[in-house]
């Protein structure tokens, strides 16, 4: 009975966080973009769904909540589920969707999955041999054994998440500090936004000096057509190489404005970003982040020191930072409380605030990475492609090791 009341617990939660994954596909991810493909919408809401269950399932391990035996189930049912999704499904609709937008691909159904079958079979081959260097194979598993699988995707999201975490140590002090901000002057925009109008002015004239023309010439030749006779034919020729040669000079400067406007207008939203910049580094938020910024950068290089000793010296470190500083609040300061107790329950409340900023982050750079290089057609492509990296960037704050159905959980230090 109890297993039973964990099941449908698990299985609400579930409802709930597939509900929450087609929302927001459907509100913030996927709003300015048709919806082509009903099985995009189910397989990212799949993805996030399975994502927070796991997040869900260490949180119930810490607490206690529910049966050994139960959370044990539904972990393995989960990774399961994970390993089904990142190995079968996910790409093979990538690689589906990709052949569908190559213009020189057949576009018959039969002949586009025998395409993508050929293309998944080519993945799972560079997928398996992606574990060759690595001591993943043990001979207390099976060469098909769910660890197998797992070790691999390791191996890809530490790689993807080392990646990640090398811009985003970058990126955040380039947009958070006053340092690397651009100076940028109301003159300046105004200049940048004057020249602008002056361009499509240019492009204005030139593509009504181009209809002018185009419509000359037909004038011109239904007249040369009314005329006939060899008097006719002679001035069909000279006319029309005279306008042909006027429109193609003046498609060649409509084209070169247009291109001059394009660079004007990004540069115009560059300088009107500066400018917002320089307005939010005002404010006290802004003087926070700046600091913030400051301060993450002299610790990414003390980090970048650290380990480069403890890789040289083969040092391990064996106590957590909580743990740390609370002995070190006891010894030193003087401060008398359980140390194993407040520990965990610390230790607890990081990892729960560490989930929640990591869902929302993930969140939010799906928004602006899919607002960034989407267009109607790669859309569907995108929304799979940042699916299949879903569950490496909702892994990254906790590394969870399955042990006779115990998860133990270890706090990352990078940020």
């Amino acid at each position: 009975m109890s297993f039973l009341l964990d099941s449908c617990l698990m299985f609400f939660s579930q409802v709930l966080f597939f509900a929450g994954g087609w929302v927001f596909f459907l509100k913030q991810l996927f709003k300015d973009y048709e919806v082509h493909h009903s099985v995009v919408l189910l397989v990212f809401s799949i993805t996030f769904a399975l994502s927070c269950t796991m997040f869900e399932l260490i949180i119930f391990e810490i607490l206690g909540f529910l049966e050994s035996s139960s959370r044990y189930f539904h972990w393995k049912l989960g990774l399961y589920a994970f390993l089904f999704v990142l190995v079968a499904i996910l790409p093979f609709y990538i690689g589906y969707f990709i052949i569908g937008n190559l213009r020189f691909a057949p576009q018959k159904r039969h002949i586009r999955v025998l395409m993508t079958t050929g293309a998944w079979l080519a993945f799972l081959y560079f997928f398996w041999k992606i574990g060759d260097p690595f001591p993943i194979l043990s001979p207390k598993h099976g060469i098909f054994s769910i660890e197998q699988c797992i070790g691999r995707i390791g191996v890809i999201g530490v790689t993807l998440m080392a990646v990640l975490s090398g811009f985003g140590a970058v990126n955040y002090p380039y947009t958070s500090m006053f340092y690397f901000i651009r100076a940028v002057t109301e003159t300046d925009v105004q200049n940048i936004e004057k020249r602008l109008m002056q361009t499509m002015d240019m492009i204005l004239m030139k593509k009504k000096r181009i209809a002018l023309a185009r419509q000359e010439r037909l004038k011109q030749a239904t007249i040369n057509k009314s005329q006939g006779g060899l008097w006719g034919m002679i001035s069909k020729v000279t006319s029309g190489s005279g306008s042909s040669e006027n429109m193609s000079m003046l498609k060649q400067e409509t084209e070169a404005y247009e291109e001059l406007a394009k660079q004007l207008f990004l540069e115009s939203v560059d300088l009107h970003n500066a400018q917002e910049r320089i307005a939010y580094s005002k404010t006290f938020k802004g003087k926070y982040f700046n600091f913030l910024g400051y301060f993450f950068s002299i610790y990414c290089v003390w980090k970048i020191l650290i380990s480069t000793i403890n890789i040289i010296f083969d040092r391990v470190g064996k106590v957590d930072p909580v743990t740390r500083g609370i002995e070190i609040a006891v010894n030193y300061i003087g401060i008398q409380f359980d140390v194993k107790f407040w520990s965990q329950q610390i230790s607890f409340l990081l990892i729960g605030i560490i989930i929640v900023t990591s869902i929302r982050g993930l969140l939010i750079t799906l928004t602006r990475f899919f607002y960034a290089i989407a267009s109607s057609k790669s859309s569907n492509v995108i929304v799979l492609c940042l699916a299949q990296l879903m569950p490496c960037r909702g892994d990254s704050p906790i590394r969870t090791v399955l042990v006779k159905g115990y998860v133990f959980c270890e706090l990352c230090t990078s940020y």
